[in-house]
């Protein structure tokens, strides 16, 4: 089975829209993927960063009128929750969603969402949302979700958060989300580093496209150890390990203009290719679309 994976935000910790970032774009994060022949007509949703709410408006532009929506939320920092409320499907009740995601200690992932979205900070409920929503915790471990196979696995970073592997349920590439994840040392972690990263690398084994968490230049990272984020040399390093066919570079960091960017890529490049020649490395993009 073909399906497509479309980005619709890679900015990490807040939104940059402006001239400087016009190229790889400002909304954070969110990537959409949707079998090929759909017509949007089920796609599952990787976070709800600010980029769902162009996606959410070009799905009702198309015409879409019963959309059944799986959301994938990897944790829920303000930057992969903070385009939910304006995500239009939610505000037609022809239309399902499924917002799967962890629990952040003892607190309900359903509760963080009704929070963002009290009448004190936001004018519209929850529970006023015209589609039919429902909420489930989902932890290390496999499931499935429109027409594909889902695991998931615990990754480094503050709070609880999740990585997914994404493979046809009928056969087909497979495609990994791994954003938010420090793969180098430092930080507090429930997770620990050596026997993490073996599992991490099991888990991304043969993967075709792995999106991962590239916030930092390798010059900014020694500044950051323990915020739960990893480098583009990092990334780079993983995916060859691990036989990656093609890396995209994800949740850029707020102060990376297209032009760093451009730099950025230019390196992680040279470096697989001097690690793996059968690598090819890009940075997300919004609009970006990829078929696999």
């Amino acid at each position: 089975m073909t399906y497509r994976v479309t980005v619709w935000g890679a900015r990490g910790s807040i939104p940059t829209p402006g001239p400087f970032t016009a190229r790889y774009g400002g909304n954070t994060s969110c990537v959409a993927v949707q079998t090929d022949g759909s017509n949007g007509d089920q796609l599952v949703i990787l976070d709800a960063g600010t980029g769902i709410r162009p996606l959410g408006e070009t799905l009702v532009g198309n015409g879409n009128d019963a959309l059944t929506v799986a959301l994938l939320v990897t944790h829920t920092h303000w930057d992969h929750i903070q385009g939910l409320p304006f995500f239009a499907p939610f505000f037609r009740k022809a239309n399902q969603a499924r917002i799967c995601g962890p629990r952040q200690g003892d607190v309900p992932l359903e509760r963080i969402l009704r929070d963002q979205m009290d009448p004190v900070v936001f004018p519209v409920p929850l529970d006023a949302l015209a589609a039919d929503l429902s909420v489930e915790h989902v932890e290390q471990g496999t499931f499935e979700v429109n027409g594909f196979e889902v695991q998931a696995m615990r990754l480094r970073h503050p709070g609880v958060t999740l990585g997914y592997r994404l493979t046809p349920l009928g056969g087909g590439a497979s495609m990994a989300y791994v954003t938010d994840n420090e793969l180098g040392p430092g930080g507090d972690y429930e997770v620990g580093r050596d026997e993490w990263r073996k599992q991490l690398v099991g888990f991304l084994s043969g993967v075709d496209v792995l999106i991962h968490d590239a916030m930092y230049t390798t010059d900014e990272l020694d500044a950051h150890r323990g915020w739960g984020h990893s480098s583009h040399a990092e990334a780079v390093a993983l995916a060859a390990e691990t036989g990656v066919k093609k890396l995209m570079l994800f949740h850029h960091r707020p102060e990376h203009d297209d032009d760093t960017m451009d730099r950025l890529v230019e390196e992680a490049s040279t470096e697989a290719q001097r690690l793996s020649g059968a690598l090819e490395v890009v940075a997300a993009a919004e609009g970006m679309e990829l078929t696999l």
